[in-house]
């Protein structure tokens, strides 16, 4: 499945997740049960999708192998499979934070080290 998976998330979200000392997830994970990432070629989809036109973003990009058991991949989006974490995430898992900033057409742009 690869390595490194990817969660976007508010500004306000990662700072309460600062406070707290690891990350309980958004309320979409709270509702859900379980915390939403995208693999690297989800990751454009997923953005566009939930986070179109959004502002004030950030790009956590996590090591997958130190999620553990927690971490499950299962289907959704086109019969896709997803990665689910069913735990807290741990700042020690977190590889890089970024901010996830728009181009001039409302796109967000993704370094391009994240394949398509």
């Amino acid at each position: 499945m690869g390595d490194l998976i990817y969660k976007i998330v508010t500004r306000g979200q990662w700072h309460d997740a600062q406070a707290a000392g690891l990350f309980s997830g958004a309320p979409i994970d709270h509702a859900d049960g379980y915390i939403h990432f995208s693999s690297a070629h989800q990751l454009r989809e997923t953005a566009g999708r939930h986070f179109g036109g959004q502002e004030d973003l950030l790009l956590v990009t996590v090591d997958a192998a130190k999620l553990g058991d927690a971490l499950k991949w299962e289907t959704s989006r086109g019969g896709d499979l997803f990665p689910h974490l069913y735990a807290p995430l741990s700042f020690d898992a977190i590889t890089e934070v970024t901010p996830l900033r728009l181009d001039a057409s409302g796109e967000h742009v993704f370094d391009e080290e994240i394949p398509r």
